[in-house]
């Protein structure tokens, strides 16, 4: 398989989370067997690590739309800048209309490699939380890691939500 056809895959699968958090246990087990290849053996008591995995699972889930939107907002500004726009001239790429669409474009559509590359990280991640939660085997880093980078994402979302 391609890295390309991995990358893929482990974002599709972090973009299944938020659904996958609120169903069975069996589901989140099936679901990176199908889809990655990765094969969890469940521990025999799950409950509360179900409902932990629900919640950082979810909230993980959730940062990964969240990075999904800020990705297609910026490929999509930078490819229509000259729709958005009205002024150009202290632009990246300014004064013209020509360069600052140039920049604009430029950094939007090739800045969407590094946002596939976040984004399966993410899916990553979420495999390895799956695993250490709910598996008989796996590390115990993801759990924190995933407490952290949930914190992070609020204070972004909260951050953009006061510059709009």
């Amino acid at each position: 398989m391609s890295v390309l056809a991995v990358w893929l895959r482990a974002t599709a699968y972090a973009l299944w989370a938020p659904p996958l958090a609120v169903g069975p246990v069996a589901s989140r087990l099936r679901v990176p067997r199908r889809l990655l290849g990765e094969s969890i053996i469940p521990r025999d008591r799950l409950t509360v690590r179900a409902v932990w995995h629900s919640v950082l699972g979810g909230a993980l889930g959730v940062l990964t739309w969240f990075l999904a939107f800020l990705a297609v907002l910026a490929a999509v500004r930078g490819i229509f800048y000259p729709l958005l726009n009205d002024h150009y001239e202290n632009s990246w790429g300014g004064p013209t209309l020509a360069g600052a669409w140039t920049v604009h474009a430029l950094l939007g559509v090739g800045l969407l490699p590094a946002w596939l590359l976040l984004l399966a990280a993410l899916g990553v991640l979420q495999v390895r939380l799956t695993r250490a939660l709910l598996g008989r085997a796996g590390p115990r880093w993801p759990v924190p890691a995933a407490v952290l980078l949930c914190a992070g994402g609020v204070l972004l979302f909260v951050a953009w939500l006061h510059q709009l």
